[in-house]
């Protein structure tokens, strides 16, 4: 190609690392090289700071802006400064979900931290340090995320009561699982990356940005170049403007081949 990205925006779960959490040394080794080819890499994830630190661990990459919390908060790598973040008031959205599916788990985010709960999340599924609080605690303040998980409920019953619960005054995003982010209006991966790009001088039309999510739709429409993994359900194959392979085919590392001599 003779296009080459100046940016290259990328999920982390289910693009760089799979469902262990793990990244193959064809996909580390693509990173580095696009990094080494002169292309600035930005993390852009739903994981909070302590998670984008442990891809970045992977990497082996040190210093740059981040872009988490599914573009609620944008951060200097090293040392840790939050320059952007974007803060909502999550009672009535809260209170809506919770009306509805009394059972589900809640956290709020702690930026650079980790999460303040209402219980105990399965283990592995959030990062940093854990605090157990009362609901009404936990949205007393404005929060820059929220996380509603109903482990004992089916994905698709909590897509569908999701669809219903006229959430018109909070973006949100549902993950693969029954799994819920909340976060401030207007505010999703594009625009933590818009962000990184007017600090850094570029344009959309710079970027490549890669994920298989559907909190990736917004990111992979807004870029130059928007590319889904394999995996990625219909919604966001369709918005992007290529399919790479799949996370167990190294779909992430193709990809970056294309600009590497």
């Amino acid at each position: 190609m003779t296009w080459v990205p100046k940016l290259v925006a990328l999920d982390v779960d289910g693009t760089i690392v799979d469902g262990q959490n793990f990244m193959t040394e064809g996909v580390g080794k693509a990173i580095l090289a696009m990094r080494d080819a002169g292309s600035e890499i930005v993390i852009a994830t739903g994981r909070s700071a302590p998670g984008v630190y442990d891809v970045l661990g992977k990497l082996g990459i040190n210093d740059g802006l981040a872009v988490a919390s599914n573009g609620s908060v944008v951060f200097e790598v090293d040392p840790f400064r939050v320059v952007h973040s974007v803060t909502f008031d999550a009672r009535e959205a809260v209170a809506r979900v919770l009306d509805k599916m009394p059972d589900a788990l809640v956290a709020v985010e702690e930026v650079g931290v980790g999460f303040r709960v209402s219980q105990p999340f399965p283990e592995g599924e959030i990062n940093g340090r854990i605090v157990v609080e009362d609901v009404d605690a936990l949205v007393s303040e404005p929060v820059s995320r929220v996380i509603i998980r109903a482990p004992e409920h089916d994905a698709e019953e909590f897509h569908a009561l999701v669809a219903d619960l006229g959430l018109e005054d909070t973006n949100y995003f549902i993950g693969y699982s029954a799994w819920l982010d909340l976060a401030p209006v207007g505010v999703s991966k594009a625009s933590g990356l818009e962000y990184v790009c007017e600090v850094r001088g570029y344009t959309a039309e710079d970027v490549l940005a890669v994920g298989d999510g559907r909190n990736d739709i917004e990111m992979l429409q807004w870029a130059g170049r928007g590319v889904a993994m394999g995996q990625a359900p219909d919604e966001v194959r369709d918005v992007a403007d290529d399919v790479t392979g799949s996370i167990d085919e190294d779909g992430l590392a193709a990809e970056l081949s294309r600009y590497l001599g």
